[in-house]
């Protein structure tokens, strides 16, 4: 990584420390320690541009009057946040410039002047969420959008004189007024400053001042802190976070790496599984024990890696996938056990939960992305402002905001995370049975996803943001060859949104597995089955038209839902072993989750994606299966199943190449470090990672899907 740290404008001596040597010097000493390779010490934007214009790796921008804790600019080194990163305080005027944050964007920086136009820039005139800390990590991908910000200023600079704004500050503006034009989908995510020390000094005495607070804090133990969540739900934050910090220490200590901790945890998973599907009472209470510890480490692996700053993508989307498949592990459990005991729906209740539960998951991760992009748009000029969509947002905001209130902790709970789900399988299978616990889940599942749906849709509709025009459509649709030969067919008709045409193939989803669970023999299943997947593959027609409806961001959760009721419909028709129709569910729900994890971490399509035939194609198999009669359907869903698991295998192993974030080291005295035109050669060789844990390039703890726990 390559770092630039740029020397403030304003005149005056350089900035000092309390012992006489150059804040200047420390900062690269800092920057080293961070990560950095190179340190380029430079006063000139025009040099900025040619430097960011000549890199391909990420750059690391900071300003020469920043005092702050290493650690502080370690993290933002090593953010796993895939895009840009700024350093944000959290006082509006701890800094020389305010920003403007939303959903952890900064969506606006600098002055009114600098920031451009539009709803942010009167948000920060008016009242700016925080201020610039002093530090930007640039990724590789944004790098044409610094050079951008960077000639236009150096020229701006040429033209009418040199402004006094902190140049760091200036481009920071700058990348936040231009950025998405330079560089489309551009994000500058905010890294807050808690715990540690990160101040702006104007003169000797302020950063002496600074240099006494960062003293006075114990880095390791805020580090340790810092690795808990700010934010996290209920259960989570009072019966887990509270101790899981320690644990966290001794696996750091134990040279645990994030993979093997959730290696770990799936294995409690797992063995909890099995002692709900096979186990008496005595086991009941075991498999909760073993379930919430296997919880506890689910969030530990995510604590580790912030607590030793070794992330991947392959380690976040391992957590991603590790928590569903543990999830799923344990209805599939359930289902046995409830089936053991007696009851004869166990398999219904663990198929209704996997579906339930990754329809929801889709809607979720969508609607996020709707919100994140609607949080950096401008609304247009003469947009209505009110509404109910506008007031409802304005209210959640208000809770979001009141941390430790009933309504914060309501809010937080009632949406049924994955901190609550845990709880309440553990809790109703060792005081009742795995029927019951079934049947909570799919009873709390169902009313949070009818109040989140009803609450969204009305948000999502004052937010006028077509969310899914700027990803492959296609590719997250989870479209297959048939469906995009009709997308083709249906861009040359000129059809509507697709939303309709979605919701009219789970309608007849829905229908066909009404007249199976009605009693509909295989007989007429040989021509209701291709009859519906042909009306069904009606959605695949508006695959090519823009997804810009407002609520558009339904659609991939909607596809979803209508090739998972019709596998659950072909299965019922054809009489399938239920056991049957869960596995192809699981590794179903595996590839969209799958998809959804490199959506949000930015990462292009399965190597061997289209071998995965799309929703319409496994849909055409089922059907085409179904008239050959129930006995190849019933083999068909099976091989079906198995193929998809060697497709998700294959991807897994090869499709996500572990490329770790380098963890934090000092410099080794044969790295040069250039300052300006002079090169200089620092001491000390030794590779520093907090808690004594060893890098791991294939360690998780990246971001995941939009739940994520720990």
């Amino acid at each position: 990584m390559l770092a630039i740290l740029l020397t403030p404008t304003r005149p005056g001596a350089p900035l000092t420390r309390p012992d006489g040597k150059p804040l200047a010097a420390h900062l690269r000493e800092q920057l080293r320690a961070a990560g950095a390779r190179d340190v380029v010490l430079t006063d000139d934007l025009a040099e900025v541009a040619v430097l960011a214009g000549t890199a391909r790796e990420p750059v690391l921008l900071c300003s020469g009057d920043l005092v702050a804790h290493t650690a502080v600019l370690r993290h933002l080194a090593t953010s796993p946040l895939p895009g840009t990163v700024a350093l944000v305080l959290p006082d509006p005027d701890a800094g020389p410039v305010g920003v403007v944050e939303e959903r952890n964007q900064v969506v606006a920086a600098g002055s009114p002047a600098q920031a451009g136009s539009g709803a942010a820039v009167a948000t920060l005139a008016a009242a700016p969420t925080g201020a610039s800390g002093g530090a930007v990590r640039v990724s590789a991908a944004d790098l044409p959008a610094l050079v951008t910000a960077a000639r236009s200023l150096a020229a701006a600079d040429a033209a009418g004189g040199v402004d006094p704004t902190p140049a760091l500050d200036r481009l920071l503006a700058e990348l936040a007024r231009v950025g998405d034009t330079a560089v489309p989908g551009m994000t500058i995510f905010a890294q807050r400053v808690r715990l540690l020390v990160a101040r702006r000094a104007a003169g000797p005495a302020e950063v002496a001042a600074a240099e006494q607070a960062v003293a006075a804090v114990d880095a390791d133990k805020a580090e340790l802190r810092l690795s808990v969540k700010e934010k996290d739900d209920f259960f989570t934050t009072f019966f887990v976070s509270t101790w899981s910090p320690w644990v966290t220490k001794l696996c750091a200590r134990l040279r645990l790496t994030p993979t093997g901790v959730t290696a770990i945890s799936v294995l409690f998973a797992g063995v909890a599984a099995l002692l709900f599907a096979y186990g008496d009472r005595p086991a009941l209470v075991a498999g909760a024990v073993l379930l919430y510890l296997g919880f506890m480490l689910d969030c530990v692996d995510g604590q580790l890696a912030r607590y030793t700053r070794h992330f991947s993508p392959w380690g976040g989307w391992l957590d991603t996938i590790a928590d569903r498949a543990k999830e799923y592990l344990v209805y599939a459990g359930l289902a046995v056990g409830a089936e053991r005991a007696g009851f004869t729906y166990g398999w219904a209740l663990g198929i209704a939960a996997i579906t339930l539960q990754t329809v929801r998951h889709m809607t979720d991760t969508w609607y996020g992305a709707l919100h994140d992009e609607a949080a950096k748009r401008p609304r247009p000029a003469g947009a209505a402002t009110g509404g109910l969509g506008a007031r409802l947002s304005a209210a959640s905001n208000k809770v979001q905001a009141d941390t430790g209130s009933v309504s914060y902790w309501l809010k937080r709970t009632v949406v049924f995370p994955i901190g609550e789900r845990w709880a309440l399988i553990a809790l109703t299978v060792a005081i009742f049975n795995p029927t019951v616990s079934l049947i909570a889940v799919l009873v709390w599942g169902a009313l949070a996803a009818a109040y989140t749906l009803a609450l969204r849709t009305v948000r999502a509709r004052s937010m006028r943001v077509a969310v899914l025009t700027g990803v492959d459509t296609g590719l997250h649709r989870d479209d297959g060859p048939v469906a995009r030969w009709l997308a083709g067919l249906g861009q040359a008709a000129r059809l509507p949104g697709p939303l309709p045409f979605a919701v009219l193939g789970a309608l007849v989803s829905l229908t066909l597995l009404g007249a199976g669970l009605a009693g509909v023999g295989t007989g007429p299943a040989r021509w209701l089955v291709p009859l519906a997947v042909l009306v069904v593959l009606l959605a695949a027609l508006p695959a090519a038209v823009p997804h810009g409806g407002a609520l558009d961001w339904l659609v991939p959760a909607g596809l979803r839902a209508v090739e998972y009721l019709l596998v659950i419909a072909v299965g019922v028709l054809v009489d399938a072993p239920e056991a049957v129709m869960f596995g192809l569910l699981f590794v179903l729900a595996l590839r969209h989750y799958d998809l959804t994890a490199r959506l949000e971490k930015r990462e292009s399509a399965p190597l061997l994606h289209s071998l995965g035939l799309g929703w319409d194609g496994r849909l055409l198999i089922l059907a085409l299966a179904t008239l050959l009669g129930p006995t190849a359907a019933r083999w068909a869903m099976l091989l079906l199943a198995g193929y998809l698991t060697v497709i998700f295998a294959v991807n897994a192993l090869r499709g996500w190449t572990p490329r770790g974030i380098p963890g934090p080291r000092r410099p080794a005295e044969t790295d040069p470090v250039t300052v300006g035109s002079e090169v200089t050669t620092p001491v000390g060789s030794e590779v520093v990672t907090p808690g004594g844990a060893s890098p791991d390039p294939a360690a998780g703890g990246g971001p995941g899907m939009r739940e994520r726990n720990g």
